[in-house]
């Protein structure tokens, strides 16, 4: 009876530890706004006080407008190796008047927003150079004679 316990044992034990590996991992990023949260703010009512205490900080404000906020989260899962997968996205704007009561709160659709991304890569000046030439390059630069001390009454110039 105990040769086929221990065996038994030692299954149920990786079975255990393979499905706790299987476990997604959730992430958030951003301030990912909860629908009551939204219901709480009313246009021409609320002010910034009250969307502060309701959505708290947002995610940023437009650059040239400070009456714009922005509200902006995503929520992740990962399981195991595999890429994360996007669960949960959204932007909630949030446009005030001049005398900062709300004037509107519009959830924008992030499924639609298509950001392009650039591929290209932004040339640098100077030679292309191998790690074998940054390796040798310096070989015989350095003089013993010569200290690299910088003289501090001709602010490191060569008189």
């Amino acid at each position: 009876m105990k040769k086929t316990s221990l065996p038994l044992c030692l299954i149920l034990a990786l079975a255990a530890l393979a499905g706790t590996a299987c476990t997604p991992t959730e992430a958030t990023r951003g301030n990912i706004v909860e629908d009551y949260r939204i219901a709480e703010i009313t246009p021409g009512v609320s002010t910034r006080n009250n969307v502060l205490k309701s959505l708290g900080s947002p995610s940023t404000q437009a650059p040239f407008d400070e009456n714009v906020w922005y509200y902006i989260g995503q929520k992740t899962e990962q399981t195991g190796i595999f890429d994360p997968k996007v669960v949960d996205k959204k932007i909630v704007v949030v446009a005030f008047n001049q005398d900062g009561i709300v004037q509107s709160i519009d959830k924008v659709n992030a499924d639609e927003i298509d950001v392009p991304r650039v591929r290209r890569k932004t040339p640098t000046s100077g030679n292309e150079i191998t790690v074998l030439e940054q390796l040798i390059g310096n070989v015989g630069r350095f003089n013993k004679g010569k200290t690299s001390a910088v003289d501090a009454s001709t602010g490191g110039r060569n008189p």
